[in-house]
């Protein structure tokens, strides 16, 4: 009789332990998910081209477009080059309960340019694929303060479909960019004109524009003009 009592005991004792075996949690929220895209990028560069017909972004055709993903605790940072042109490096983080995007745009000395740090944070939650970013506060501020209101309306938007395509995208009333990058192959991004051997990251981006330049970015208006005091550029 002994026997059966010991091999019902075991028998519950085997499914206790089954039952406290913790099954690896799955991600099911669609930023973190987003994120999780974003990371399967890391490390990696790879070329793109507009696919938007503003006047505005003539400049930015024919010359090489490319993004380089760099991984972090803190976030993901994506330098975008145009052609020689390193200063712009978009910064995706967490925000309270959402995600943000911000603008960080250098000069060739490393410091920051008067429109910098602009960008907003998600107001929904948006899918694993596509994500948009409202203007916030902040930027309207420097917006305003730069004489460049026309960018309080902006949304930004990034999407991210692993080993297909990564966007860029920039809307407000009257403007439309957006940028596509080929994930079917990564690239080589070389480096700027005059950096040493083995220079990359933010390094090589901070020594790629002369300080003096004038450059419209992708998300200007139209046309720069003359430049005023205080290093301003076109605005986003």
């Amino acid at each position: 009789m002994k026997t059966p009592v010991l091999a019902a005991v075991a028998a519950l004792l085997l499914a206790g332990c089954a039952s406290s075996v913790e099954v690896p949690h799955e991600p099911t929220d669609p930023q973190e998910l987003f994120l999780g895209g974003l990371h399967t990028l890391c490390g990696r560069a790879y070329e793109g081209r507009v696919v938007t017909n503003d006047a505005a972004d003539a400049d930015f055709r024919g010359k090489r477009l490319v993004m380089q993903v760099s991984c972090a605790d803190d976030g993901v940072r994506i330098p975008f080059w145009v052609g020689e042109d390193r200063s712009r490096t978009w910064v995706i983080s967490h925000a309270g309960t959402g995600l943000r995007l911000k603008h960080d745009h250098r000069h060739a000395d490393g410091t920051e340019d008067v429109l910098s740090q602009y960008g907003g944070d998600t107001v929904a939650p948006g899918t694993p694929e596509r994500q948009e970013f409202p203007v916030d506060q902040f930027s309207k501020d420097l917006f305003t303060r730069e004489g460049r209101t026309v960018s309080n309306t902006n949304v930004w938007a990034m999407e991210v479909r692993p080993r297909e395509v990564f966007a860029y995208e920039l809307r407000r009333p009257g403007r439309h960019f957006r940028v596509e990058f080929d994930l079917t192959r990564s690239v080589t991004p070389g480096r700027p004109v005059g950096a040493p051997a083995g220079a990359g990251g933010q390094r090589a981006a901070a020594r790629s524009r002369p300080r003096s330049s004038s450059i419209c970015r992708p998300w200007a208006a139209s046309g720069c003009g003359a430049r005023p005091a205080g290093r301003r550029r076109c605005a986003p």
